[in-house]
């Protein structure tokens, strides 16, 4: 399910095959940053680039017997590279290789994922643009509040979304680093000027300090950044679940043709790309708390949290990409139905309006908790009774002394209600509505 909807490059990305490719590139760069100073001769790492490579099925088997993979990566490839072999890996230990090539994979992932993100921003933006003066009740635990428009609802999810590229940039700039210290971080085999070479070569930062690893609070940043990304596309598919609900039936995701929502019944449309939304932000979640779980390691290193990188690095940003284009997708596709938000609206009969006639009284010079009384009641009257809540404040003895028929029809305009509707969407999207096409109604 998930390769229908992921970039088939975020699979590469994880694939074994990418990782010993990305092994190779960072024992080639490693190699020519030391010829760069001398310490191994240059004619050495020409070999291993030129002759340097791997077959999968060799590694596999020579790691069965070592029960050690990057012993295993580079005995194969030191078949291949011939007597230069023994510079190779010269001075090294094996999360210099690792660390520094999964810090190359993490921001190729990153990459993808910024772009999908980029992907979701844009359709998220024209739906906002195009929903803007849609007009539907707000709701507050629930239930009716003050009406709103569904552009700015989106006009919400846009600014989210702003701010999880933001935090994935900052995470992609921590992960950036690589390594080339040693068993315990003190360079005691190979200079610092040679790390930097190397990762001046690889487009990355030297880590400013190491132990025998790059320290995890950088991945822990980061797969909590996917984490907080995943929330939120949580947060916006339970949104549209919530509003797709039969009693509602205000959006819907796109339900294609030929599409089945129930075996046994057919006239149903499910949220289903949404609930999968929801159900992936809690493996997302638990990976994250996983990350975090391996910032404490003993002393200079210990493996505790390599089987664990093995997992949850490679799923979460599989499974982020996945929600992410799917989502982008739902997002394109969604079917609004304004009459049913207008309908809704005016379900409860013009109690989203209370706030406006409680203000309205105050502005006349009624006490705050006078006014709140008397517009309470009627509201009460409204809901118990099933009575319109306007014409109740027009009956009203007290309420006529102060406002007047015009003054309360005022407080009931949708219009007023939503006058600032464009300034919000000039500030989210930077002016994306000129005073000219601002339209007098909501539609």
């Amino acid at each position: 399910m998930i390769q229908r909807y992921s970039h088939p490059e975020m699979g590469r990305i994880w694939s074994d095959q990418r990782r010993f490719e990305t092994w190779l590139t960072v024992e080639i760069a490693a190699a020519e940053a030391m010829a760069a100073a001398g310490i191994i001769p240059a004619e050495a790492a020409r070999d291993i680039r030129e002759f340097g490579g791997f077959d999968i099925a060799r590694i596999e088997e020579i790691e069965r017997t070592t029960e050690h993979d990057v012993i295993a990566f580079t005995t194969a490839v030191a078949e291949r590279v011939g007597p230069s072999a023994r510079w190779l890996h010269f001075g090294m230990t094996s999360s210099d290789v690792i660390d520094t090539a999964q810090a190359l994979q993490m921001r190729a992932a990153c990459d993808l994922i910024l772009a999908d993100l980029e992907a979701l921003a844009a359709a998220v933006r024209a739906r906002a643009l195009g929903e803007r003066r849609t007009p539907m009740i707000g709701r507050t635990h629930g239930m009716h509040a003050e009406p709103i428009t569904f552009g700015l609802k989106l006009a919400v999810w846009y600014s989210e979304i702003d701010r999880d590229i933001e935090r994935l940039q900052r995470a992609r700039t921590t992960i950036r680093v690589g390594k080339l210290s040693g068993a315990v971080g003190t360079f005691a085999h190979l200079p610092p000027a040679v790390e930097a070479h190397m990762c001046r070569a690889l487009g990355l930062e030297p880590a400013a300090a190491s132990s025998q690893v790059i320290q995890r609070d950088r991945h822990a940043e980061l797969l909590t950044a996917l984490a907080i990304t995943a929330a939120s596309l949580e947060k916006f598919a339970l949104e549209i679940r919530g509003l797709q609900r039969t009693e509602v039936g205000e959006v819907e995701e796109p339900f294609r043709r030929g599409q089945k929502g129930s075996s046994a019944m057919p006239h149903k449309r499910n949220p289903i790309g949404c609930e999968q939304i929801v159900g992936m932000a809690r493996l997302l979640r638990g990976n994250a708390h996983a990350a975090l779980e391996n910032v404490a390691l003993w002393h200079e290193r210990d493996i505790s949290h390599s089987s664990v990188e093995r997992v949850i690095l490679p799923d979460s940003f599989i499974a982020l990409d996945h929600m992410l284009r799917r989502f982008t997708r739902i997002v394109q596709g969604m079917i609004v139905h304004p009459e049913r938000m207008l309908e809704n609206l005016n379900r409860s009969r013009g109690v989203v309006f209370s706030g406006s006639v409680l203000l309205a009284l105050a502005a006349r010079g009624v006490s705050r908790e006078q006014a709140y009384e008397w517009v309470q009641r009627n509201a009460m009257r409204s809901y118990d009774e099933q009575r319109d809540f306007k014409a109740l404040l027009l009956a009203d003895d007290d309420i006529r002394r102060v406002l007047s028929s015009d003054e309360v029809e005022r407080a009931f305009d949708l219009d007023e209600q939503l006058k600032h509707v464009d300034d919000i969407f000039n500030r989210v999207f930077v002016q994306a509505i000129s005073p000219a096409s601002a339209e007098p109604a909501l539609r």
